[in-house]
């Protein structure tokens, strides 16, 4: 599927992650991925930390943008692609991470740590937010990253922690499971399978789970991961895709159509949206202006568009 790729949103960040390529490469791959006309077009850039890049059924782009300070929870945006205007969806939005509609129209967040609420939450139309899970065995999440829903309305999202001086409650890293029709939640994937999840993809299909190991600790793994899944929502064994080595690896991924792989790669030395294949062959790499963490196609008449 080609695609006209648009950068979003390009972020005002602090510390490492104001590493910028000052004369970025053009995109460069398949051309059956990426045609020659693709461009890179800034729509939005007043964000501190942007993140979680979610399309509605409408169009409208919906993304989290988080602050480092303290006392602040964070914020999601809303960017129309008919007026080109961003206005802002919901205020306090308890330091949210991930954003993902379900096939319902509801807009389902990942609300983590550093003064966030810890935990898998729906925003309501208004802006308001309902906690749909706050707690595994009794102890709050770590700092809920990134989901993925399948058709059926089953959530997985990750749980790592990254930032956030919060006291600990759960003894690893995990990615979980939630059922909407009773509230369960199952941990599917736990640290000794991946040291610490970050982005999640499903393929096309619905039968893979990707899943991004983005250990920034000394020596952790940097992996890209596929899983099966299975008629009972358990998983199969992990298979390891792509291995990042001492580089930076994964944040967030999307899959197009075709179930190719679209990856916000952080790495210092070659950052920028990478394409793989679903067995992680690379296709197509795209140079990006600063570090991304995300990306999300558009739908519609913008179902070509890379919003990053």
């Amino acid at each position: 599927m080609p695609i006209r790729f648009v950068t979003c949103f390009l972020l005002a960040l602090s510390g490492s992650a104001r590493l910028a390529n000052a004369e970025p490469a053009k995109p460069s791959g398949s051309l059956s991925i990426l045609p020659s006309s693709s461009r890179l077009e800034e729509l939005w850039n007043e964000g501190e930390f942007t993140e979680g890049v979610a399309v509605a059924a409408d169009g409208t782009v919906y993304f989290s943008d988080i602050p480092s300070g303290e006392g602040t929870t964070g914020q999601v945006h809303k960017f129309d692609p008919n007026t080109g205007k961003t206005t802002v969806h919901c205020a306090a939005s308890g330091k949210s991470n991930g954003l993902m509609f379900d096939s319902a129209g509801r807009l389902i967040a990942c609300c983590g740590a550093n003064n966030g609420l810890m935990a898998l939450c729906e925003i309501l139309p208004g802006g308001k937010l309902k906690v749909l899970t706050g707690r595994f065995n009794g102890g709050r999440y770590l700092s809920p990253n990134d989901l993925v829903i399948l058709p059926n309305g089953t959530i997985y999202f990750s749980d790592p922690r990254y930032v956030g001086s919060e006291k600990e409650e759960q003894d690893q890293m995990a990615v979980y499971r939630y059922n909407p029709a009773d509230g369960s939640v199952k941990r599917a994937i736990s640290a000794d399978q991946v040291e610490k999840p970050n982005g999640l993809a499903l393929s096309p299909d619905g039968g893979t789970l990707y899943v991004a190991e983005t250990n920034n600790a000394p020596g952790g793994r940097m992996t890209l991961n596929a899983f099966k899944l299975r008629g009972d929502g358990s998983l199969g064994p992990k298979k390891v895709l792509v291995d990042f080595g001492a580089e930076a690896g994964i944040d967030g991924m999307t899959v197009d159509v075709q179930g190719n792989i679209y990856a916000a790669v952080r790495s210092a030395s070659r950052f920028g949206i990478v394409i793989y294949t679903a067995t992680g062959r690379e296709l197509a790499y795209i140079p990006t202006e600063t570090l991304p963490t995300n990306c999300c196609f558009g739908t519609g008449t913008e179902a070509n568009v890379l919003y990053v």
